[in-house]
């Protein structure tokens, strides 16, 4: 089992930039595949960024590639996102997510563990 806590959100103009963490629980934390994901108003949930457990590969979604960073601190079981040049389209609800993940790493359901939210609000 795995707990998840986001912290970071928060309101920021345009062109602005937020780091926000996930703090999770459990010990094989290292073995997970670590996500955010975000859904904004009126739309589905989708996938920003993951980050493999050992290895630290990473991958982006197109639309935040070169503006946004994920990464992870395996020894404080801490997984990070940060944002920079952010733009009002990237206003949302941002999920971190855990799974035990083969293969493509962007689907939402390969995820069994999410935590409750952050509110990310860019402002024009």
């Amino acid at each position: 089992q795995v707990q998840l806590v986001e912290s970071g959100g928060g309101l920021v103009q345009a062109g602005g930039s937020l780091k926000l963490s996930c703090a999770a629980s459990g010990r094989t934390f290292s073995s997970y595949t670590m996500a955010w994901f975000r859904q904004a108003p009126g739309k589905e949930r989708e996938f920003v960024a993951a980050i493999r457990g050992s290895s630290r590969n990473t991958n982006y979604a197109d639309s935040v590639k070169g503006r946004f960073t994920i990464s992870r601190d395996n020894a404080k079981n801490m997984v990070y996102l940060q944002m920079i040049s952010l733009k009002p389209e990237d206003t949302a609800v941002y999920y971190c997510a855990a799974g035990l993940i083969s293969g493509i790493d962007y689907y939402d359901y390969k995820y069994p563990y999410w935590g409750q939210g952050t509110q990310v609000t860019v402002s024009s």
